[in-house]
């Protein structure tokens, strides 16, 4: 059955509202480590660990969902996944300890998983492919709203009311946002086609092929190596990073971070839009990749610098970090368009994989260099061990540079033929 653009659009909006929410739980332990480590009594390794719980289970979902939109619709399971990140929400907000909350990040990680790439489905499959990027690019604006809520709205509210309380409201959005998905989203699938049946030989070979193919793998490099670091970095290290090793107050770290989303928000929208308009993609991701690298250097260094200017670089940064959003086109424009589902999951995987090793790495790292010093009972690091921890990040940032050279150029268009 043939959906009107109205449904279309009102379909898409509604999963943009539910991808919001998931990047606000993306990135909250950034705007509440503190609180989180006294709550807790955690170390930094500890914390890595909450932290990237998230980014674990939705690593490992990320293929499978790619197969579940591909074969039996977003649907389905946009309605589970919303009471599924609502029972984890809640489960996080009333956790007593440790174990707790690394059972309710579990499960938020599990049900928000399927967002992102049932939206890219919807959008590959009912709007145009040469307004991929522009729309991919507009959503991931929108939904990073909910990255901006997780910066300087929630560090402030932290500290007027509970952060429990705030993660009991996100569990009833949670459930809200997946019962409007089942009422507004229908079937994404292209005019004239058949509804998709799952058959597990026919699934299989679609992602043995989009493994096999060589073209895939830049994509899923680039993501790794920028989305990965920025995952890392907004979503825990930046705030602890600028409180201890600037002198920044937390609200204050918590703007940048807020920034820096705000950035990475417009910068997707700007760098998609570009690359559409140029009918190139390889260029653009190799320039802004590139400059997001070199931004690390200022970071490594520790330097001081005014704060007008520390904002500033956060906000370049957060544009510049955009250009990981081009890789789920070049991905999607070198594989068999009926499978954009798997091979956007795939890339996607890289990013989230990096996230999930990231973050407890560079709390080992701080963990081995800690002189002991306390404060308030929340660990305090020397500016050495911080840069130290920071180095890991600016690595995975150079790698996904270096494997953006590799990209095969599309020219904004799906170029994959049978036997390439």
């Amino acid at each position: 059955m043939q959906t009107s653009a109205s449904s279309r659009r009102l379909a898409l909006a509604v999963v943009i509202a539910a991808y919001m929410l998931s990047f606000f739980h993306r990135f909250a332990p950034a705007g509440i480590a503190q609180d989180l480590a006294a709550a807790f009594h955690t170390s930094a390794a500890s914390l890595g660990v909450l932290a990237a719980t998230y980014f674990y289970v939705y690593t490992v979902m990320q293929v499978p969902t790619g197969i579940l939109v591909d074969t039996l619709g977003p649907r389905r399971i946009l309605l589970l996944g919303g009471l599924v990140a609502g029972a984890g929400s809640a489960l996080f907000g009333f956790a007593p300890d440790l174990d707790t909350a690394l059972v309710g990040r579990t499960l938020v990680g599990l049900g928000v998983s399927v967002v992102f790439i049932a939206m890219l489905k919807l959008i590959a499959v009912w709007f145009d492919e040469r307004r991929f990027a522009t729309l991919a690019g507009l959503s991931m604006l929108l939904g990073n709203l909910g990255s901006v809520l997780a910066g300087t709205p929630l560090a402030a509210a932290a500290q007027i009311t509970s952060w429990r309380g705030i993660f009991f409201g996100a569990a009833v959005l949670s459930v809200l946002l997946g019962i409007a998905c089942w009422f507004f989203v229908r079937e994404a699938r292209a005019p004239d086609t058949p509804a998709p049946r799952f058959d597990r030989t026919v699934v299989l070979g679609g992602l043995m092929g989009v493994l096999k193919n060589r073209a895939t793998w830049p994509a899923v490099g680039v993501n790794f190596g920028i989305a990965g670091s920025f995952f890392a970095f907004a979503g825990l290290w930046a705030t602890p990073y600028l409180v201890q090793v600037h002198g920044l107050s937390r609200v204050e770290a918590a703007s940048h971070v807020s920034l820096y989303f705000a950035g990475f928000a417009v910068g997707c929208l700007a760098i998609g839009t570009l690359s559409d308009r140029l009918g190139r993609r390889k260029p653009v991701l190799v320039a802004s990749s590139a400059l997001y690298s070199l931004l690390w250097l200022v970071w490594l260094s520790a330097v001081p610098m005014p704060i007008a200017l520390s904002y500033a670089l956060f906000a370049v940064m957060g544009v510049s970090t955009a250009s990981f959003s081009l890789t789920w086109a070049c991905a999607k424009e070198v594989n068999p368009p009926q499978l954009s589902g798997m091979s956007t999951s795939v890339t996607n995987m890289g990013g989230f994989l990096a996230a999930a090793l990231l973050q407890p790495a560079v709390g080992l790292v701080m963990d081995a260099g800690w002189d002991g010093t306390l404060v308030e009972g929340v660990r305090v690091y020397a500016v050495d061990t911080f840069r130290h921890g920071i180095g890991l990040l600016a690595a995975a940032a150079l790698f996904g540079t270096v494997a953006s050279l590799f990209l095969r150029e599309t020219g904004c268009r799906n170029i994959w033929k049978p036997g390439t």
